[in-house]
């Protein structure tokens, strides 16, 4: 559907897996296929530039891993990101460029864009979150509905069947989402979109947009340069 075409969310020109979006039409077609990406990827990934740290996993040298971390295969993590005390990369992660994975934040099955910053507190199961996105402290993303039937996104007009079980969110690029929100699942947000705090998304949000505690949506106003303000 053009309404969830990749490209109105996501600059895949920002991670190593951007061949991954090359061939399905909405950007969560790609998370039953990040396992066999890395599997596939890790194996070539230049010996100069990483190290491969147990099985299928795979740490750029120029990145920054705590002792307390745990990083379970298969996974990449690229260059100049950070793994912070007491991280959880439990496997099927691809983790971007100059990245924060913050303390005692857990990652599943995931694609993290480069300079995504997720630092404290966090959950991101079954999700991708866009360049320079940032999870504010306790952010959530939901992955699975109560009653386990397939993930639905719904929009203003209608829904659309994900055929996934397991679906969290996708977050497009420049996204900022406010401490201790949770993105139910199959929850889409649009590019350079800001979340309050305490809020529960559901649903389409689109680019540009300010999501408030009480549900209410409002478009940015661009203001032209030069342009007085009294």
């Amino acid at each position: 559907m053009e309404l969830f075409k990749v490209a109105k969310y996501l600059d895949v020109e920002h991670t190593i897996a951007k061949y991954m979006f090359d061939t399905v039409d909405n950007p969560w077609e790609v998370l039953p296929q990040i396992k066999s990406f890395i599997e596939q990827l890790g194996p070539m990934l230049p010996a100069e530039e990483y190290e491969q740290r147990g099985e299928n996993v795979w740490i750029s040298k120029s990145a920054t891993v705590a002792p307390t971390a745990y990083i379970g295969g298969p996974c990449i993590v690229d260059a100049g990101t950070e793994i912070r005390h007491c991280a959880f990369i439990r496997g099927s992660a691809v983790i971007g460029k100059n990245c924060v994975i913050g303390n005692s934040t857990e990652v599943k099955n995931s694609i993290i864009f480069d300079e995504v910053q997720i630092p404290h507190y966090n959950y991101v199961g079954d999700s991708i979150l866009g360049y320079k996105s940032h999870f504010g402290a306790g952010v959530i993303t939901s992955n699975i509905k109560n009653d386990k039937s397939n993930v639905e996104v719904n929009f203003a007009l209608g829904r659309m069947d994900t055929k996934l079980r397991k679906f969290g969110a996708v977050v497009g690029d420049n996204v900022q989402v406010g401490c201790n929100t949770v993105l139910n699942p199959g929850t889409i947000i649009g590019r350079n979109t800001n979340i309050y705090p305490l809020c529960n998304v559901r649903g389409l949000v689109n680019a540009d947009s300010i999501y408030k505690t009480n549900g209410k949506v409002v478009q940015k106003v661009k203001i032209k340069k030069d342009t007085p303000i009294y």
